[in-house]
């Protein structure tokens, strides 16, 4: 069941590997999700790259290296992920989260298809 805030889905466990440049979050209901820094950089929920409407998302290049320097919770209900390129504006809910773990494969596959369509590259 949802909270007030809507969160369906509680972490359990939250893990920084930093050489790996991957965060792994565990979820109360049993899910595991491994998310490359590259992926939560360029699906980050900042204005940034999300705009301020449904069509004003930006393809965000050049981020195959990017690591994650430190995480920091935001209230009971999410993280604020501090990126090596200075990104440090997003606010990852943990529903956010989910839907990235459960959606990671398309959202992969999205994101190359729109870098190839604009002649963009993940390389900086």
């Amino acid at each position: 069941m949802a909270d007030a805030g809507g969160t369906r889905h509680w972490p359990v466990e939250i893990r920084l590997k930093s050489e790996e440049k991957v965060l792994e979050v565990d979820f109360d209901e049993g899910s595991k999700f491994a998310f490359p820094a590259e992926l939560l950089r360029v699906e980050s929920p900042s204005a940034e790259v999300r705009g301020h409407g449904a069509d004003e998302k930006q393809i965000v290049a050049g981020r195959r290296h990017v690591g994650i320097l430190k995480i920091e919770a935001v209230g009971n209900y999410a993280i604020r992920i501090d990126f090596d390129d200075l990104h440090d504006t997003g606010i990852y809910s943990w529903n956010y989260l989910y839907f990235l773990g459960r959606n990671q494969e398309r959202l992969w596959a999205d994101y190359l298809a729109a870098l190839e369509a604009k002649g963009l590259s993940r390389d900086p």
